[in-house]
């Protein structure tokens, strides 16, 4: 059966959970540790992408993110790659050091944020990391420090899931401590990750004795939510899909694209396709960029390869050409409209 494509949003959250290749270790001491997080922070900054909870474990690691000017799958194919090539030389091996396809799940926030970030923020006791509650809170590898304010880090929005507890940050902070504490008791929470209305519907026994009861709910392990939040996720992907094959099918392809994008601007093509600071061409380039990487769904990489440019530097160009988009008025392609909210990967 093939596997499923995963779901993006901008400013969406998402729950991220990536492992090593046959579960080993990914993290062998604090100097590997560093690095990442060292890393994480960098990336996170570049592309404004908001971290609410993270946690490092020996063979895998949590974020809790909301999207911002790159996509999930840019964010996370430059933290892994970048960490693995430097975790490989460290330890002179060759190879994969991640499995193939971490797992990102589609939150909604407003009825899950709260309780991610305690999940999330409780994984090192689980593992036993640390020896307490007390420990946790100035354990580095782990958001929750951050959040008690035993260590800073600018790049961990701390103020919005802080401003939840109350609006004084000594208040806030401690109903925030108690709020984890709470957790302590829960254990593991497998509805968390990923299901759809498991924790919704009441859990999994309730949804297994649905079928023989007559009823039916839409889930998918890609998304957490209610039954609404889960349709209209869905429903946006079937339309998004749906739109990129139509595109295919009426025989658009990137050099189409290019062909389209150099008439708006009344351009030749391969002005298009060269690198260039003239203030025209970087629009048509961008908008070249969003319709390829939005619309047709080709990815960051392959659109950098013909267009000589970084990657980094095409999801950028994406997010210049999706304003570009939507406050002027180009003649778009057959089919090629507004981005919907949801977009795959």
């Amino acid at each position: 059966m093939p596997r499923k494509s995963r779901i993006d949003a901008a400013g969406a959250l998402h729950h991220i959970i990536c492992r090593g290749i046959e579960r080993g270790r990914i993290f062998q001491d604090d100097i590997d540790r560093e690095q990442f997080v060292k890393r994480m922070a960098k990336v996170l900054s570049e592309t404004s992408t908001r971290c609410y909870a993270w946690a490092l474990i020996p063979n895998h690691f949590h974020l809790l993110l909301a999207t911002g000017k790159a996509p999930v799958a840019t964010l996370m194919r430059r933290l892994l790659t970048g960490y693995a090539v430097t975790y490989n030389r460290r330890y002179h091996r060759h190879g994969y050091l991640f499995q193939n396809r971490y797992k990102s799940i589609l939150c909604q926030e407003d009825q899950y944020l709260l309780e991610l970030v305690r999940y999330i923020h409780l994984n090192p006791l689980r593992a036993k990391l640390v020896g307490s509650i007390d420990e946790l809170a100035g354990y580095p590898y782990c958001g929750h420090s951050r959040l008690t304010g035993k260590i800073k880090s600018a790049w961990q929005d701390t103020a919005s899931v802080l401003s939840l507890f109350g609006k004084r940050l000594s208040s806030a902070r401690k109903h925030y401590l108690d709020y984890v504490f709470q957790g302590v008791a829960e254990g593991k929470r497998p509805e968390l990750t990923g299901g759809g209305l498991v924790r919704s519907s009441g859990g999994w026994g309730v949804l297994r004795s649905m079928p023989r009861m007559g009823r039916h709910l839409k889930g998918d392990e890609r998304i957490l939510g209610d039954s609404d939040f889960v349709e209209s996720v869905l429903r946006s992907e079937e339309e998004r899909m749906e739109r990129k094959y139509q595109l295919h099918s009426k025989g658009y392809d990137f050099e189409k694209l290019v062909k389209r994008v150099a008439e708006s601007y009344a351009m030749e093509a391969k002005e298009v396709l060269t690198p260039g600071k003239q203030p025209n061409r970087v629009k048509a380039r961008s908008l070249l960029c969003y319709w390829a990487v939005r619309e047709l769904g080709m990815s960051c990489t392959v659109v950098a390869e013909k267009l000589g440019m970084t990657q980094p530097g095409v999801s950028k160009a994406v997010e210049r050409g999706k304003e570009m988009a939507r406050n002027k008025e180009l003649i778009s392609p057959p089919l090629l409209h507004p981005e919907k909210n949801f977009i795959i990967s």
